[in-house]
């Protein structure tokens, strides 16, 4: 089964940011960055589908400048088959990022796109439910877990007080908080 991951490059969660002398933005000097840990859970995940389906490929797609492909090496590393890096700029803007990676993924006919529930770096967990919304896909976020079968996901989700199962026809987009 083919499977798309979409991931971030964000600052390494042990990096210690600082402003930087305009007080408008962070000092990037000796940053050290890295695939958003969520991402890294959806990557897993699109590797247990593969390996179960016995066939298909995972491909990694991501938003940034030249410096991103380390990220995309990371996610290579991990086991995944192809990566993309669509150069361009990122910011704050979910939605910016959303209409870039929706126009990417316009032609696939990947059932399954996944993604981290949320970026490490800005704790925004929008782009996933745009990029479904845009690609007219139905969405489950906070998935801890999945199966596919025949045609539909099978997602749990942990919610408060215990575990929720939510079943979804594909193709779909799942937003992932575990591996």
């Amino acid at each position: 089964m083919n499977v798309i991951v979409c991931v971030k490059r964000v600052p390494d969660t042990e990096a210690r940011i600082r402003v930087d002398s305009s007080g408008m933005a962070i000092d990037k000097a000796g940053i050290k960055y890295d695939l958003s840990p969520y991402d890294a859970f959806a990557v897993e995940a699109a590797l247990r589908v593969k390996e179960a389906a016995g066939e298909g490929e995972v491909t990694l797609l991501t938003l940034g400048d030249s410096s991103t492909q380390e990220t995309l090496r990371k996610g290579l590393a991990m086991g995944a088959d192809r990566a993309v890096l669509l150069t361009g700029e990122v910011s704050l803007d979910g939605l910016a990022t959303a209409k870039a990676l929706a126009a990417e993924l316009a032609g696939s006919d990947a059932p399954l796109f996944l993604f981290g529930i949320k970026a490490a770096d800005d704790d925004q967990a929008q782009v996933g439910p745009m990029v479904a919304t845009l690609a007219d896909r139905p969405c489950v976020t906070g998935v801890s877990s999945f199966d596919v079968e025949a045609g539909t996901a099978v997602c749990r989700r942990e919610v408060e007080g215990g575990r929720e199962t939510v079943h979804v026809d594909l193709p779909a987009v799942l937003c992932m908080t575990k591996g």
